[in-house]
C-alpha cells in the first residue's frame, strides 16, 4: 500500500484531506515526523509555496507529499493579505495563541477597508494544492471561494479570515455556516476534488 504524507500538523486539515481524497493509501502527516525542518514558505504564489512545500518535505521523507497553500485576495488592497494572509499583522510567533493572531489580522483588514463602500469589497479565499514525489511535482490543483468582506464579524466558526468572508448566496459569513456546508463548498474542498482524479489515475498507473 503506497504511503502518502499530508504536509500538515492540523488534525481537522488531515481528516478534510484524506475523507476528499478517499484513496486506498496510508496517510501520515509532519505529526509522524516531529524532527523534520520546516519548509520556509517563500514563494511568490500559492501555487509555488505550495509546490516547495510538497517537493521538501517529499525529498526528505521519501515519500509521495500533499502540501496545500490558502489565503484570501482583496481587490480593493490590490490582491493583500494574499500569500501573507496568515502573517499579515507581522511574523507568526508559534506559541501565540492561533485565535489572537486571527482577531488581529481580521482587525488590520477591516480598518483598511473601513472607507471601502460594499460594492468593492469584493475578495475570495483561494487554494493552492500540490502533490510530489521526492523527484517532482506530479499534479498541481488550484480554487477559489468568491465573496465580500463584512463590515464586521459575523459568526465564531471556522479560523483564520471566515468570520468576515460573507458569501452573498449563502446569506452568512464562512464563519456561521456548518462544517459539512464548509466542506463541500469551500476553495480547500474544490482544490482537492480537482487532485482526486489525478491521484487515482498515479495510484493506478
Amino acid at each position: 500500500m503506497h504511503k502518502i504524507l499530508i504536509a500538515t500538523t492540523n488534525p481537522g486539515k488531515m481528516r478534510e484531506l484524506s475523507e476528499l481524497l478517499d484513496a486506498h493509501v496510508e496517510w501520515v502527516s509532519l505529526k509522524d515526523f516531529p524532527a523534520l525542518p520546516e519548509v520556509v514558505e517563500d514563494g511568490e504564489t500559492f501555487a509555488e509555496n505550495a509546490a516547495k512545500k510538497a517537493l521538501g518535505y517529499a525529498k526528505v521523507t521519501g515519500l509521495w507529499t500533499i502540501a496545500d497553500d490558502s489565503g484570501l485576495c482583496i481587490d480593493a488592497l490590490g490582491g493583500a493579505p494574499g500569500i501573507n494572509s496568515a502573517r499579515f499583522c507581522g511574523p507568526k510567533d508559534p506559541a501565540e495563541n492561533r485565535q489572537l493572531i486571527d482577531t488581529r489580522n481580521m482587525e488590520k483588514v477591516l480598518r483598511l477597508l473601513k472607507d471601502i463602500p460594499s460594492e468593492k469589497r469584493t475578495a475570495r479565499f483561494v487554494c493552492a494544492i500540490c502533490l510530489a514525489s521526492p523527484h517532482k511535482v506530479l499534479a498541481e490543483t488550484q480554487a477559489t471561494w468568491e465573496g465580500v468582506i463584512s463590515t464586521a464579524p459575523l459568526g465564531t466558526g471556522g479560523f483564520g479570515y471566515d468570520p468576515i468572508m460573507y458569501i452573498p448566496e449563502l446569506k452568512n459569513s464562512v464563519g456561521q455556516i456548518i462544517a459539512p456546508l464548509k466542506n463541500q463548498l469551500s476553495h480547500r474542498a474544490k482544490a482537492i476534488k480537482l487532485l482526486k482524479p489525478h491521484l487515482s489515475a498515479l495510484l493506478n498507473a
